[in-house]
């Protein structure tokens, strides 16, 4: 056996055998050996990676000026500049795709601005690329062309319109070799803090896995999983020497074909496979190297896992970072609904890793990664001309030279964006080391989201949105957090369909030691394998039978017939059956389930209902504030306090709101000193008076009023 194939029969062995025990023991790692400084400063980033000279000269396009601007990116003026700014992590250029011989003087550039960048406290990435610029690597690796993913549906495997840019089998030995010697340069030669592999969203496409030693990957994967007896009940057939995988795209939202079930896992698992490759050479030269990649995605509506090959629990297991360019630029759209990322930063705090995302186009932006990141503020600009946001030169007219040469208007904002930057430093002590206070989790289990596009991205997206809206707080998990429930009050299972019987253990445990669950629609009515089960599996919980829906053969209706809604008190804990969650806007379930649906459901109050009633008491927070302000409780370790945070979403037409009121639940013994708002919004702090409410039980909460509120506040409420 290849030593690429053995590579994906241990990751074979890891799913067979469930991840839960894995990614504890990971977390374990990742925590022991992570550099001090990932915990203790603010992770602020600027970065250019496409400023290179063979890959700009190669794509075109450049503006008079970019010599000037390229020289102007490795002064020690820019370094003195981005240090002045408070920058503290620069991702700069480093390998691009094109060969370590053809990049030769780029790495010497990268090498002195790394050193400059070291010589004033900021930490680097380097940037590295997944896709081969082949017209100069094969002069100097000839055999790179096995590499090579061969023409896809008649078309050659690049990069977009770059078609200088060929895509390869990532798990070939050989470019695995490769790629370690290029993490081996990074490590050595520049003392690279964090290593920054792009293009992850492109690795692990379908496409890619039509290279030949794919295909023979898939059926080792296959034999290594499943006995021939297996593989008959399985897939119909015992002997998979000739499976091949699917040429045609993805024509229905649901994957009901078992081999296509089975190439989809196969294929999040060999990506993750690569990166724990990667992640573990680097820390065999440098223990405390940080790893990141870019999903590119994150969780914005699509199937990453069928789209991308990208399941985050298992990718993840590797990273300390993860970026996300979703797009969703945080504020109200058209439909009244709030645009944001919270669901991506929430994915990847349950996971223990950061998010690097774009965050200097507005404050809001800024105030979104302070709140639901972790101490990170993320991407402020590619600002590697060393200027601050606005303070352009003359002769560049542009903050990012190495683009399009276009001056940005929102650049105006310039100051209040800086401002944010320092708020976020000079308070860091309630952002360091912090903790979500989540009353609700939401589950996103694997073969509910991977094999079907429709009903549970309805449910899952439309019930966080509701929760977003009310100011609910909660946490996104996957299969392997169901083993800690107990730290939340309320469990959502919206339209998760495909659940295994230890999943529903879990559930069912969750419930008897008197958790709450609240449960839509179809949840539970397939098996992991997404073989329709004759009744809900959890209809012990749920107290109602499933219609005989979808049973038959024929035209399957999207939307369940009406069922009965359900409350009922079940051992020690509640339940709550809502038969749907229904859309305000009509979703065709082939489209991704992007921020253009997410307009709160027609049922979004019932929803809102079914929780709290769940919870049997009260929540921790309760406000009147609208929907267009988001609220997240934290506390931060070694502070005494609760950290209420707001931002108005809505702030480009609605700049100031006042007297939102807020009752909030005490940690239990403890009892408020006083409460202080902080804003960046804002030149000073300011007390505001509380009182104690009657107590309900053993439960005490305040009450207060947030006096204003233009983009983001943070209350502190001191605890004694």
């Amino acid at each position: 056996m290849n030593r690429g194939a053995l590579i994906v029969v241990v990751a074979a062995g890891m799913l067979a055998a469930g991840l839960s025990a894995g990614v504890a023991a990971d977390r374990d790692v990742r925590t022991a050996r992570r550099p001090a400084w990932y915990n203790s400063e603010p992770l602020i980033v600027v970065g250019n990676w496409d400023s290179a000279r063979i890959f700009r000269t190669r794509k075109g396009g450049n503006p008079l000026w970019y010599e000037e601007a390229y020289a102007l990116q490795h002064s020690e003026e820019t370094a003195r500049k981005l240090k002045q700014l408070g920058v503290t992590i620069a991702v700069i250029h480093f390998y691009k795709g094109f060969g370590l011989e053809a990049e030769k003087e780029q790495l010497a550039d990268a090498r002195k601005l790394a050193a400059l960048c070291h010589r004033y406290g900021i930490r680097v990435g380097v940037y590295i690329g997944s896709t081969v610029g082949y017209e100069t690597l094969l002069l100097e690796q000839p055999r790179a062309a096995e590499w090579f993913v061969p023409d896809y549906l008649g078309r050659p495997v690049v990069y977009g319109n770059q078609a200088f840019r060929k895509r390869v089998y990532f798990m070939h030995p050989g470019y695995v070799d490769y790629m370690k010697r290029v993490v081996r340069l990074a490590i050595e030669e520049l003392g690279a803090d964090l290593l920054h592999f792009d293009n992850t969203s492109l690795r692990a496409r379908a496409e890619v896995f039509h290279h030949p030693l794919a295909k023979q990957h898939f059926r080792e994967y296959l034999r290594a999983k499943y006995t021939p007896e297996k593989l008959k009940k399985r897939l119909g057939i015992s002997d998979v020497t000739h499976v091949e995988p699917p040429y045609a795209e993805l024509a229905s939202p649901v994957i009901e074909n078992p081999l296509l079930q089975e190439w989809t896992d196969f294929r999040c698992r060999q990506l993750a496979a690569f990166y724990g490759e990667m992640s573990r050479f680097a820390h065999g030269l440098k223990p405390d190297i940080l790893i990141d990649n870019n999903p590119h995605r994150g969780i914005s509506g699509y199937n990453t896992a069928w789209v991308q090959g990208v399941d985050y629990p298992s990718l993840l297991r590797h990273t300390d970072v993860v970026w996300d360019e979703e797009g969703n630029e945080p504020g109200v759209n058209a439909d009244g609904a709030v645009v944001s990322r919270i669901r991506s930063f929430k994915m990847a705090s349950t996971l223990d890793n950061r998010v690097f995302t774009y965050t200097g186009a507005s404050a809001v932006a800024m105030a979104e990664s302070m709140v639901f990141n972790r101490q990170t503020l993320g991407m402020i600009g590619g600002m590697m001309s060393g200027y601050e946001p606005g303070e352009i030169p003359d002769f560049l007219r542009t903050e990012n030279p190495y683009t399009w040469g276009k001056y940005d208007p929102e650049y105006g904002e310039t100051q209040k964006r800086n401002g944010y930057i320092r708020f976020f430093r000079e308070q860091f002590r309630y952002y360091r080391d912090v903790d979500s206070v989540a009353d609700v989790a939401v589950l996103h289990s694997y073969a509910s989201m991977a094999f079907n596009q429709g009903r549970p991205y309805d449910g899952a997206y439309l019930f966080e949105q509701a929760l977003i809206e009310n100011h609910i707080p909660f946490a996104v998990i996957f299969d392997e957090q169901l083993a800690h429930l107990s730290r939340y009050r309320v469990l959502v299972l919206a339209d998760q369909e495909a659940l295994g019987e230890e999943q529903m253990d879990q559930v069912r445990r969750f419930v008897r030691d008197g958790g709450g669950l609240v449960a839509t629609g179809t949840t539970s009515l397939f098996t992991s394998e997404r073989r329709r089960r004759r009744d809900f599996a959890l209809k012990d919980l749920f107290g109602v039978k499933a219609p005989l829906w979808l049973a038959g053969p024929g035209p399957k209706p999207d939307r369940a017939p009406a069922l009965p809604t359900v409350r009922r008190e079940h051992d020690r804990g509640r339940v709550v059956y809502v038969p749907d969650v229904i859309p305000s806007i009509q979703r065709p379930p082939s489209e991704p389930m992007t921020s253009k649906y997410w307009k709160a459901s027609k049922n979004a109050a019932a929803l809102i209902d079914a929780v709290s009633w769940a919870a049997g008491s009260k929540l921790s927070v309760e406000s009147s504030a609208d929907s267009r302000t988001v609220l997240e409780l934290t506390t931060a370790k070694g502070e005494e306090a609760l950290l209420l945070h707001l931002i108005n979403y809505d702030a480009a037409k609605t700049p100031v709101l006042t007297g939102i009121d807020v009752h909030l639940r005490l940690p239990e013994g403890r009892s408020a000193e006083r409460v202080e708002v902080l804003s960046p919004d804002r030149p000073a702090s300011q007390s505001i008076p509380h009182k104690l409410l009657p107590p309900t039980g053993a439960e005490r909460r305040i009450q207060f009023a947030v006096p204003r509120l233009e983009v983001y506040d943070l209350v502190v409420v001191h605890l004694n």
